[in-house]
């Protein structure tokens, strides 16, 4: 099925490792133009190197208000406009210190409002507009992050219910994308398996599928999400966790 995203542009944060990386290959494999930004310079020149299709980096720190909206003006320039951004950058800020609460708010929940408020005129003139937030299953449900990390997880599903009602008239659609444990080498999980083995075979036996999931299979529903084709589809909060949460959403 082609998703209508050929000549589309989308702005991606954190799309050098993991879902961000995994959502930057995807749109630049189904024709989008993509520009990306992550905090390491090497790591963005790397993958701009090594990611097939049209693609541009940018390294920044998401908590630079004002290097974040050069980031997308100077983005929209480039590819002349833009119509999707997916706000994925996470401080993945777990433990419950006063540092990690300033760091969830500014990196987490500000860098997604951030980076929306500075698209806004260009999705404004976008016919197929589509904002996607990269959420947690933390954020649905207490687990063992809960404090900073999945309290600004919960505040994205927030944020992002309120901007696709008030943006609808518009045309501009937004979602969230919440995954569950997802593994992949440098990642959190990785470390984890390294570092505290127990805890890492406790939380994947938690998991019916017997396995955490890729970045693939989460950038599968972001893509999905930007795509024209999903154009009745806002204000919704796409789980990918392999059946690992209880809860009915209603």
């Amino acid at each position: 099925m082609d998703l209508q995203l050929t000549g589309r542009v989308a702005l991606v944060t954190g799309g050098t490792k993991g879902i961000g990386r995994a959502v930057v290959e995807g749109l630049a494999a189904e024709g989008a133009g993509v520009a990306f930004c992550a905090r390491t310079e090497a790591d963005v020149k790397a993958a701009e190197q090594e990611i097939d299709g049209d693609v541009a980096g940018t390294a920044l720190d998401v908590r630079d208000g004002q290097a974040l909206a050069a980031w997308v003006a100077a983005s929209a320039e480039r590819f002349g406009g833009i119509d999707v951004v997916v706000a994925n950058v996470s401080a993945i800020a777990v433990p419950n210190t006063e540092e990690n609460w300033r760091t969830g708010f500014e990196v987490d929940l500000m860098h997604t409002v951030r980076v929306v408020e500075a698209a806004m005129p260009h999705l404004e003139r976008s016919d197929a507009a589509s904002i996607i937030a990269i959420s947690s299953v933390s954020g649905r449900e207490s687990d063992f992050a809960a404090g900073p990390y999945a309290t600004m997880k919960g505040a994205l599903l927030n944020l992002v219910s309120g901007l696709a009602l008030q943006l609808a008239p518009k045309g501009i659609r937004a979602n969230v994308v919440s995954p569950g444990n997802t593994y992949f080498e440098g990642g959190f999980w990785h470390g984890a398996e390294q570092r505290t083995p127990e805890f890492f075979g406790e939380v994947v036996g938690m998991n019916p599928t017997g396995r955490m999931g890729t970045p693939a299979e989460s950038a599968y529903a972001v893509v999905m999400l930007a795509s024209p084709r999903a154009s009745r589809i806002s204000g919704t909060n796409l789980v990918v966790d392999g059946a690992l949460t209880r809860g009915v959403q209603v």
